[in-house]
């Protein structure tokens, strides 16, 4: 049924873009390719994943399915990801509630900045790059090209790039961990791409203006869990908007702040949100994740070894709540097939 449409989309690119170099429409049979399929880890059918400088990007096309729609997309991802300033006043009225990449170059037609342009083009979405040359940049340019990051927040310092400006690696992996969040804010519009990644989240559910508990969760996560990134995903979410996942743990939004687990089997729920600040004690929560304890001791109640002395060990019948964000996994209306589901 999408086979068509892509291919007329790819006529209509073709005509606007006619270097077969500047865009590329493609297809693969992943029953004949599946080392692709896996590679890719491809799983539901049609996929329509975007590629960059040979980099699979990480948001995969999610729009309509039509024409215009991925014609539309195209042109969007053509369109030049850095926004050139004219006058430094534009830095000093910068949007801060974003993250902010500033490069200050001497020359536009420098490897330097055609390593910052190949950069923004991938992270765009998560940050806003911008750009300045020659006599305009030149206060910003103290000892040569400069790449400055500007978090969020009028407070918070800026963070100067010390690393090699021609090391496209370099420059991706320092600019990444600054414009991707250790903790992310899921939405409606983000879930099922979060889903998608195959990761437990640790979640704080919070009022969307109770920014101190933020604070205390991220600061935590940092100091406690660095070395759980890529086992588990670490996640926000407004209490308002999410009423139907606090619902499924028994809490309301008059309960947030809330940490919780969810597996995409069940989900566990931590302590009184001030243990937090208990060293280790969050860590713990997700280590009783991974070795399953959690699951057990809701099926079975405590392990013998939390068992107080003198007391005797009981078997605890127990039932957790079902997983709520499993439900923002792909949609079987937008997709064909879905293979693996029981791993969604």
């Amino acid at each position: 049924m999408l086979h068509p449409i892509f291919e007329e989309a790819s006529d209509v690119i073709k005509e606007e873009y006619p270097d077969k170099n500047q865009v590329v429409f493609a297809r693969v049979d992943c029953d004949q390719h599946s080392d692709i399929a896996q590679r890719y880890r491809i799983s539901k059918y049609p996929t329509l994943k975007l590629f960059r400088n040979g980099m699979m990007m990480k948001r995969e096309y999610r729009g309509q399915r039509s024409v215009k729609a991925l014609a539309d997309y195209i042109r969007q991802q053509k369109s030049n990801p850095v926004h050139e300033i004219q006058s430094l006043d534009e830095v000093t009225n910068l949007d801060r509630s974003k993250r902010n990449i500033i490069g200050y170059f001497e020359q536009k037609d420098s490897e330097n900045y055609r390593v910052f342009e190949r950069v923004a083009s991938i992270l765009h979405d998560d940050c806003a790059f911008l750009s300045a040359f020659g006599d305009l940049s030149k206060p910003e340019r103290y000892n040569g090209d400069n790449v400055i990051y500007k978090p969020p927040g009028r407070s918070a310092p800026d963070m100067v790039y010390l690393g090699s400006m021609t090391n496209f690696d370099v420059t991706y992996n320092w600019i990444q961990d600054k414009c991707v969040p250790l903790v992310r804010e899921i939405t409606f519009e983000n879930g099922e791409e979060l889903t998608e990644e195959g990761l437990p989240f640790l979640i704080l559910f919070h009022m969307k203006d109770d920014t101190e508990s933020l604070e205390i969760f991220q600061n935590e996560v940092a100091r406690q869990l660095i070395s759980e990134k890529g086992t588990i995903n670490f996640l926000h979410a407004d209490c308002d908007k999410f009423r139907h996942p606090l619902l499924h743990i028994q809490k309301t939004p008059a309960d947030c702040p809330v940490i919780a687990i969810d597996s995409f089997r069940h989900m566990y729920v931590f302590g009184d949100f001030k243990d937090v600040l208990i060293p280790g004690k969050l860590k713990q929560f997700v280590f009783d994740l991974h070795s399953g304890k959690l699951h057990r001791e809701f099926h079975h109640g405590p392990d013998p070894t939390d068992t107080a002395p003198g007391e005797q060990d009981q078997d605890v019948a127990s039932s957790p709540p079902e997983s709520s964000f499993q439900k923002l996994a792909p949609s079987e209306y937008r997709y064909t097939l879905l293979r693996d589901r029981d791993e969604l």
